[in-house]
């Protein structure tokens, strides 16, 4: 499946070189720690795809549309995909090439290529259709309006746990209860910096996408998207950012 190819990432040795933290997604323990709360990109995300697992459609598609409210590409991927299948709404090719431009905004490769490849399976008509709506995209969930409210939220939350104490690391230790007893944290752990401060986060997010292998399905094949894929520049004009737009509404978590 497209979505298990579009979530998988691997580290080139470049990365491996930097010694990324380890990714909190793969962590039982930072995710019943709390971890989420300050990260809604990350939480909306991984609801969305829960959703999608158990074949709830409608429900993933708005999930992931709330990640990507906070800048999440992966999500904003996601929701073009899921359109240009028919997947949880009515198949839209033109909506879902404007959303996998605003995937590939950042320049990820993978989403590049895809990107192309819708524009190159779109009619003439829908192709300008993209660009009208994409220029409503841009102007909700563009990084000029969405990277801002995902820097106040970690900023938020933050603060929030550490109160004084910001930045402290130490010997604190989170409890964090469950089933059987409790788990504790380190605090070095879950306070890393790169999960917390917005510029470090964001080149977190950098470092694990832009150059992943993502594939696409075509008739039970697997195709990886070439890796000299050139950065083309967004076929969307600018748009003025409207970071206070409201957020869009999910259902129930549970």
């Amino acid at each position: 499946m497209l979505s298990a190819l579009l979530f998988t990432s691997a580290a080139t040795a470049a990365d491996k070189k930097k010694a990324l933290p380890p990714d909190p997604l793969q962590d039982p323990v930072m995710l019943t720690a709390g971890f989420l709360s300050g990260h809604p990109d990350l939480r909306y995300r991984l609801l969305g795809l829960e959703k999608r697992k158990q074949e709830k459609l409608e429900d993933a598609l708005k999930f992931f549309q709330r990640a990507a409210y906070y800048a999440d590409k992966p999500s904003q991927g996601m929701v073009a995909e899921m359109l240009w299948n028919g997947q949880g709404a009515p198949q839209d090719h033109a909506l879902a090439y404007a959303w996998m431009d605003l995937a590939a905004e950042r320049g990820y490769e993978g989403f590049l290529g895809l990107r192309e490849r819708y524009w190159g399976e779109l009619t003439e008509a829908e192709r300008k259709r993209a660009i009208d709506v994409g220029q409503e995209l841009y102007a909700k969930y563009g990084d000029a309006a969405a990277k801002p409210r995902i820097a106040t939220a970690l900023r938020r939350e933050r603060l929030r746990m550490t109160g004084s104490r910001t930045g402290f690391t130490g010997n604190l230790e989170i409890f964090v209860p469950s089933p059987g007893g409790g788990t504790v944290i380190s605090g070095s752990k879950f306070y890393d910096k790169r999960y917390w401060d917005p510029k470090l986060y964001q080149e977190w997010h950098d470092a694990i996408w832009a150059k992943p292998r993502i594939g696409r399905v075509s008739v039970g094949e697997v195709e990886t998207v070439k890796e000299d894929t050139p950065p083309l520049k967004s076929r969307v004009p600018d748009t003025a950012p409207q970071a206070d737009a409201p957020e869009p509404e999910t259902p129930s978590e549970r």
